[in-house]
């Protein structure tokens, strides 16, 4: 995908199929689950089985948020996604360190926060509001890259700080008292809960802060201290004899340990889960789903069958049209292309329906982002060749066209077996399609440059949260339109009232208000065919036999780690 961390992360936000609750007795289908009882759930070592490593383990450096991932583990934050349910529930956030999601002004350009009383860092001391704001601020560092953005973007003076490191704090975060956080932005922000699940929201005691050798051993408010770490590659987590149930409600925190081993081939992954001997036996994976070997194992096999979970990512795959090249110019020939797609063969060409469900709208389809169903283009799901037909010859080319697609050399989800597929299906409607591949690497570069963007080419976007503004936004809002780089606004569109109704969204701090807008700017936006949704994923995932109460977290579509047990 163009945005290569939600997709490295699976950043984005999972539904869970076929689950029952997730904790006091509930179980899930489609797993090992048996009647659980989070009461008698301590003990045991649970192994983490991972194609990627943590990569460098300070929560200012890392880009994740709300999930139940390894961080969560470690690193508490303001507030947090519902981790005690994996149904819709999931997607929702809760208070973590804060006692409530934050309190807005009335135009949600200040957020105040108040901490939970008894908070306590892996070494017995008190986390206080200060230790907040400090975190906060590494984030800001040079020294510190990679973490979201936003920050940086929504805090008063955020674009020209650079960090506490040379004595400077930022004067946007307040704390007036030991328990309170304030907050002052440049802009409404009704999503601001959200950004406060991310992990540079995580407090951190200055006096123990190493700069860039803190990864190494980041000070825990989570259940988990950091007691290995090879560089993100494989570490060894154990309790935190300063957390407890009662001032934590979201973590159960089963395991008296946890194993993270990452470098692993994703074939190796899932043999490892499949045949889950030993250690194995009480393994998950970390971010590798399920095989074609796997697959086809499923239908006979009802005891693997059984150990398998289902999650769908909040992400969509889709064709973008750069407009500012012809013929993408003329909104005839975007809507003759959008009849011409065969979804199925596009699915096919990425495993099949087990791996991807077809998609007609550009927010998935699930009720956080604000799903509104629509199909504007409507073509079965092998196409409608004729329609198309029809309106590229109202559009002036009577007898079709040529043009090109770009696509990436390698990457299943944008590389040359789905080229291969929609070049198929226009080619039944007189669109003679050529190929044009790029390295991995130079595609995502090329794409994401105004200068050098092609006319039509594949992509695919995934949300840091599950919320239609981190989705619609980069993609539509005209203010962020990147022209040195970076750039995700494909279709460079940049509408005053498209921007004011962003706006607008972005100012509603009610999540049901949020949907709906966010629903309607989607709807409004399919008619113009800017893009072509083509699916959205699917992830099955395999434990091992000896693992209880797991589930894919609605939110980021990945284990949540902070409630499985192992017998």
């Amino acid at each position: 995908m163009s945005k290569s961390r939600a997709v490295a992360a699976a950043a984005g936000f999972a539904l869970l199929a076929g689950l029952a609750t997730a904790c006091g007795g509930g179980a899930a289908k489609g797993s090992a689950t048996a009647a659980f009882d989070p009461a008698t759930c301590q003990g045991g070592t649970l192994t983490v089985l991972a194609q990627q490593g943590q990569g460098k383990f300070d929560p200012a450096e890392l880009y994740t948020s709300g999930g139940g991932k390894v961080p969560t583990l470690v690193f508490r934050t303001l507030t947090t996604r519902d981790h005690t349910t994996g149904g819709p529930d999931g997607a929702k956030v809760v208070p973590d360190l804060a006692t409530d999601t934050g309190e807005p002004s009335q135009d949600a350009t200040v957020w105040t926060y108040h901490l939970k009383a008894g908070l306590k860092f892996e070494d017995g001391t008190p986390i206080r509001s200060a230790d907040v704001k400090y975190g906060i601020e590494r984030s800001f560092a040079p020294e510190l890259p990679g973490g979201p953005p936003y920050l940086r973007d929504w805090l008063i003076g955020g674009e020209q700080y650079a960090g506490p490191f040379k004595g400077a704090d930022l004067p946007s975060i307040e704390t007036p008292d030991d328990s309170t956080v304030i907050f002052r932005l440049t802009k409404p922000e009704g999503d601001f809960p959200y950004l406060a699940t991310a992990t540079q929201f995580a407090p951190v005691p200055r006096a123990k802060d190493t700069g860039t050798d803190y990864q190494k051993h980041p000070i825990s408010s989570g259940p988990y201290v950091v007691t290995s770490n090879d560089n993100g590659k494989s570490m060894v987590l154990e309790r935190n004899p300063y957390w407890t149930r009662s001032i934590d409600d979201q973590r159960l925190a089963c395991p008296d340990k946890i194993v993270y081993t990452s470098g692993l081939d994703s074939a190796v992954i899932n043999q490892r889960l499949a045949a889950s001997s030993g250690d194995d036996a009480r393994a998950v994976s970390g971010d590798t789903d399920i095989d074609a070997g796997i697959l086809a194992r499923l239908n006979s096999d009802a005891e693997l069958r059984s150990r398998v979970t289902t999650g769908y990512f909040g992400a969509t795959q889709y064709l973008a049209f750069n407009p500012t090249v012809k013929p993408f110019d003329n909104p005839l020939v975007r809507q003759a292309i959008s009849y011409a797609v065969d979804r199925q063969s596009v699915i096919n060409a990425v495993g099949g329906s087990a791996v991807a469900k077809p998609a007609t709208t550009f927010l998935p389809d699930q009720p956080a982002f604000g799903y509104t169903p629509y199909d504007y283009f409507p073509s079965g799901p092998s196409g409608d060749p004729a329609k198309a037909k029809e309106l590229l010859a109202q559009a002036g080319y009577p007898n079709g066209l040529s043009i090109t697609l770009s696509h990436a050399t390698s990457q299943t989800d944008i590389g040359p077996a789905v080229a291969a597929a929609v070049q198929e299906a226009l080619g039944k409607a007189g669109i003679t399609v050529k190929l044009d591949p790029s390295a991995d690497d130079d595609y995502g570069t090329r794409t994401q440059l105004p200068s050098s963007e092609p006319g039509f080419f594949i992509s695919g976007w995934g949300a840091d949260w599950p919320s239609g503004g981190p989705f619609l936004a980069p993609i539509f809002d005209g203010r962020q339109i990147l022209t040195a780089g970076g750039n995700f606004n494909s279709a460079q569109l940049n509408d005053p009232q498209v921007n004011a109704e962003i706006d607008a969204a972005n100012k509603l701090t009610d999540p049901a208000a949020a949907q709906r807008a966010w629903g309607q700017l989607d709807a409004e936006l399919g008619k113009q065919a800017w893009t072509v949704p083509l699916y959205h994923p699917v992830y099955k995932r395999l434990v091992g036999k000896d693992v209880k109460n797991a589930y894919v977290s609605q939110w980021n579509g990945v284990y949540d780690l902070s409630r499985i047990s192992v017998k």
